[in-house]
């Protein structure tokens, strides 16, 4: 609690309500990430699908598969561990289910970007054209995965995300840039993500009663 102490003036009924409203925002952020994790695997398998077959996942780790080699090892790996833990209750949607954000998000990069046939950036089609001076492509959508996944993971260890970063200060920033990314890759992708998140979504309204403490 100490840092809530800290960020409330050693308030401690004041810290109590913060570290519930971190909880809170915690809770409706994750939800919308976890949205999103769905949509953008189910977005990844659809478009492999039509380009590899119903089973491009096993077949992508067979002998001579376009994961089978040194340069996607742990992407091999993960899907090999996924496909050894289901076992006889195999099925290609099973393994879908299995596989972690980490392992949807390492599908942007490069050698695996590469390998699938550099075609993934489909998923995106309301992503913005690239220009000289700023380039939307794979790397960038790697990057911006990335973010989502760090936060994702910082919330699921039970890391408070309603201070500055590293510091015991207040602030919803951090959460809302990352709120703001997530609707953003929702709307490359041309879901209507009002509609996806319709009563899930209160993580603006929990921010600013943050901000108000």
């Amino acid at each position: 609690m100490s840092r809530y102490l800290t960020a409330c003036g050693n308030d401690s009924k004041k810290a109590m309500t913060l570290y519930r409203k971190n909880l809170q925002l915690s809770q409706e952020l994750f939800t919308s990430i976890s949205c999103f994790e769905i949509a953008l695997r189910n977005a990844i398998d659809r478009h492999y699908l039509s380009i590899h077959g119903s089973d491009w996942l096993h077949q992508a780790v067979a002998t001579g598969g376009m994961f089978d080699n040194s340069r996607c090892r742990l992407t091999a790996e993960n899907l090999n561990d996924a496909i050894l833990k289901l076992n006889n209750r195999y099925t290609h949607n099973k393994l879908v289910a299995e596989l972690g954000f980490g392992f949807w998000r390492y599908m942007f990069a490069p050698h695996q970007f590469l390998q699938a046939g550099q075609t993934l950036l489909r998923i995106f089609p309301a992503k913005p054209q690239s220009t000289p001076g700023m380039q939307y492509n794979a790397s960038f959508v790697f990057n911006q995965l990335s973010k989502i996944n760090n936060i994702r993971n910082r919330i699921a260890h039970h890391e408070p995300i309603c201070f500055l970063p590293g510091q015991p200060i207040k602030d919803t920033t951090y959460a809302r840039q990352h709120y703001t990314l997530l609707l953003q890759l929702f709307q490359w992708m041309s879901i209507d993500e009002g509609k996806l998140l319709y009563g899930l979504d209160h993580i603006n309204t929990t921010c600013n009663k943050i901000d108000a403490l």
